[in-house]
């Protein structure tokens, strides 16, 4: 019997302010089939952070190349946009599912499955508050507005 890899949910909230030139991340909630969960606050963790890569991921980071070099622009911390704690909602999560019968402990990885799809729940979520679709990241306030 093959393993079955660990699959969610994700459903996020945003807020746009065309005054204040802002797209914010407001909500995210996610529903996660891990299988067994060994250590739930581990596991909790490790969806919040791969969460928050994805919220970067969406609303932060590009990298900048110079067009007369062709290096990377932005190649610090100190210039390369990341997602910080003022960015971040609160993110729930959820665990479902049952242990999967193919593993000897009934567990799935769920190493990616919190960043994987983030991007595209947020690019979702700007569909639905503003009927604009967006298909490339960063989304950017400037993108809806033109």
């Amino acid at each position: 019997m093959a393993t079955a890899g660990a699959f969610g949910a994700k459903f996020v909230e945003v807020r746009i302010d065309s005054d204040l030139r802002l797209l914010r991340v407001a909500r995210v909630v996610q529903v996660i089939d891990g299988g067994r969960i060994l250590n739930e606050k581990a596991a909790t963790s490790q969806i919040i952070g791969g969460t928050v890569g994805g919220i970067g991921q969406a609303l932060f980071e590009k990298t900048e190349t110079d067009p007369g070099t062709g290096r990377i622009a932005n190649a610090t911390f100190g210039d390369y946009l990341v997602a910080v704690n003022a960015d971040i909602p609160d993110i729930e999560v959820a665990f479902v599912g049952a242990p999967d019968p193919a593993t000897l402990v009934g567990t799935k990885g769920i190493g990616e499955v919190g960043l994987v799809g983030t991007a595209g729940a947020i690019a979702n979520a700007v569909h639905h508050a503003t009927g604009r679709r967006l298909r490339s990241l960063p989304l950017t306030i400037e993108q809806l507005l033109d």
